[in-house]
């Protein structure tokens, strides 16, 4: 048991000594990281009155000194630490975990006043003093808790309960015809201070209920709540129903301008896009267009190697005018286009034959060519 102890001790004092990643410490204001550990409290802290306390050993406090330099394990020093804590938040669970790690071995006591104190001294309690003793028993850094704790620390009360130091804010707190309750306590170098977390406290967060009062009510009433459970009058209840819906036809309205101009930048990069394919296919076109019927496209060329073929056909070869044996004939001659000789000169009678013969032979070959197209031809 002893071991364990020691070891716990120990480890708090890395935790709190060994610098961070960046060779900062928990005094520079950057907390260090320390590893995951699954160890965590699962019971609530307990109630003094319920705890049995061996009063056959003699009570002696320990002096600041010997706490801050660490206590045996079973010698914890005992601090206290009251207050109201109503609607408990994170500035009460930082107040109470200064305390707690104000020397290396602590037992914290945590002392709650009850309803009718806070009430007497300071005012109205938003939780009843059941709810406050509850809320504050499951912090986890709280070992003890005080029901009914007293206003104004008594010489008694700290022997009873064997407090070494009480632990609050420096700030004097002036309250049942005193300038400081813990004046006395400071006097006697009992005090342990920590500090307020600014930013945050009780009547800051009943601050912003009041402030936001309407929206508050109206949201309860969504959740089920009557108008009579939210003391709200018969004219506030409408008052609320109407502003709900008006605030729903605002929302409404809001949702379908959003999705209106989603839909509209939707519908604007298509028509981008589809002018955009537009102009590609028709740069396309216009440049297949121009291949085949621009001046110097396709089909001039076609026509051109056509005409040269089909004069080829039509025409008859020349004989070579240096050859000494024939001579030119006056009577046109015919040359057949699978025959390498010449048909002897026509008689006028036979002359329309040998041309319709001609003009058959130049149809047949035209309708052959790669156009595919009839040629009007004029009679030679």
């Amino acid at each position: 048991m002893d071991a364990q102890c020691s070891a716990k001790v120990n480890a708090r004092k890395r935790r709190k000594e060994a610098p961070g990643p960046n060779g900062a410490t928990e005094e520079d204001g950057v907390p260090s990281k320390v590893q995951r550990c699954a160890v965590g409290l699962r019971q609530p802290a307990p109630f003094s009155d319920e705890i049995e306390v061996d009063f056959s050993k003699p009570y002696v406090r320990v002096t600041m000194e010997e706490a801050s330099r660490g206590t045996p394990c079973e010698r914890p020093v005992r601090v206290y630490a009251d207050g109201i804590f109503d609607l408990f938040h994170s500035g009460h669970a930082r107040a109470l975990m200064q305390a707690k790690n104000l020397f290396p071995n602590t037992y914290l006591i945590v002392g709650v006043c009850s309803d009718e104190l806070t009430h007497n001294f300071k005012g109205f309690t938003v939780m009843n003093e059941n709810e406050r003793y509850d809320a504050v028993q499951h912090c986890r850094y709280v070992d003890e808790v005080v029901r009914n704790a007293p206003w104004t620390l008594t010489p008694e009360f700290l022997a009873e309960h064997r407090i070494d130091f009480v632990a609050h804010d420096d700030i004097p707190y002036s309250s049942a015809g005193s300038d400081d309750v813990y004046k006395h306590i400071k006097e006697a170098g009992m005090f342990a201070p920590t500090q307020r977390t600014e930013g945050i406290s009780t009547s800051d967060i009943i601050t912003r209920i009041v402030r936001d009062y309407d929206v508050y009510a109206r949201r309860n009433l969504q959740r089920g709540y009557t108008a009579k459970e939210l003391n709200v009058s018969f004219i506030n209840e409408k008052k609320y129903h109407l502003q709900e819906r008006v605030d729903k036809v605002k929302k409404k309205v809001k949702d379908v301008e959003e999705k209106s101009k989603e839909f509209v930048q939707k519908v604007e990069e298509k028509s981008i896009d589809l002018i955009q394919k537009w102009e590609e296919k028709s740069r396309e076109f216009i440049g297949s267009f121009l291949e085949m019927f621009g001046p110097e496209g396709a089909l001039k060329h076609m026509l051109k190697e056509g005409k040269g073929r089909m004069l080829q056909a039509i025409s008859p070869k020349q004989s070579p005018s240096s050859s000494p044996t024939r001579e030119r004939s006056p009577s046109p001659s015919f040359r057949w286009p699978f025959s390498g000789k010449t048909s002897p000169p026509c008689s006028p009678a036979n002359l329309s034959r040998h041309k319709a013969a001609a003009y058959d032979i130049r149809y047949s070959y035209l309708e052959q060519s790669k156009f595919g197209s009839h040629v009007l031809l004029t009679q030679v």
